[in-house]
């Protein structure tokens, strides 16, 4: 699942077909778990694994959650990869490298995923999330698409359904308006940035994601009203304006409303018109 493309969900056997090409190609197939690993798409502990027990990349790379917080990375990669890194001749040299301190916060932030069901929870609330968004789906025709793995949600808007016009701006605001009006920080991603993101930390709970969808819920109902209020105020303006317009064809002799006539009447007339 592309961490950074929207939070589209792979079908299964996709990345096992990139990966013959790639390597047929003579590259190596690469699975960044930087913000999916470590149990966060709630089925499994690694999102590769969503493509199936016969896939395996070439090579593997966690960062920020491996440490909670304190920095420690780590690359994961096949015996014939390692081998030829040292074959070379180069000897590689990290001055910080296995650090015992950031080792230690490692090791301890496997045991908290583990003790306290950190994937299970992840599954558990990310379905209720899920479950959430499809049911404010249904009430806002802004929200085109939602989709995701555990607690990993995208939340796609549009302006058009069918013709999946990115609401770029929309998104913009929701994730300024949650910020200031809630403390509640979310990002957008995909092509377009019209995606919400979610990604919260892993001890998320039902309660947690209730609250992010009512304050949603709020907002997108509150942008609605105004776009209401928007459209009746134009159409109040262009009733005044055509009133203004019948008046100016009457005054002028002018029998014709509602034919071409009547356009060129009121761009030759000398009498009071649209511009005025």
């Amino acid at each position: 699942m592309p961490s950074v493309g929207g939070q589209i969900i792979l079908p299964e056997g996709y990345s096992t077909k990139v990966a013959e090409y790639v390597r047929s190609a003579g590259g190596v197939f690469v699975a960044d778990e930087v913000q999916t690993g470590f149990g966060r798409v709630g089925s499994h502990f690694w999102a590769f694994q969503m493509q199936g027990t016969d896939f395996c990349p070439d090579i593997v790379t966690m960062g920020k959650p491996m440490g909670n917080g304190h920095p420690i990375a780590c690359v994961v990669t096949t015996v014939e990869i390692a081998r030829a890194f040292t074959a070379n001749g180069v000897e590689y040299f990290n001055t910080f490298g296995g650090n015992p301190v950031s080792c230690a916060i490692g090791l301890a932030v496997l045991d908290v995923i583990e003790k306290e069901d950190l994937k299970g929870n992840a599954k558990r609330v990310g379905a209720h999330l899920k479950d959430l968004f499809n049911r404010l789906k249904s009430q806002h025709e802004l929200i085109g698409d939602v989709r995701g793995a555990g607690l990993f949600v995208g939340v796609e808007l549009v302006e058009d359904r069918e013709l999946r016009t990115p609401a770029t701006k929309a998104a913009a605001q929701v994730v300024k308006r949650l910020k200031m009006e809630d403390r509640i920080c979310v990002s957008t991603d995909g092509p377009w940035e019209n995606v919400l993101k979610f990604k919260p930390p892993m001890c998320f709970n039902m309660e947690d994601a209730e609250l992010v969808v009512h304050c949603i819920d709020r907002i997108l109902t509150g942008s609605h009203h105004r776009n209401n209020q928007q459209s009746s105020h134009s159409r109040h303006i262009r009733h005044s304006l055509h009133s203004f317009a019948a008046r100016s064809l009457h005054s002028s002799g002018c029998n014709h409303l509602g034919s071409s006539s009547c356009c060129n009447h009121l761009d030759s007339s000398s009498g009071p018109g649209l511009e005025e």
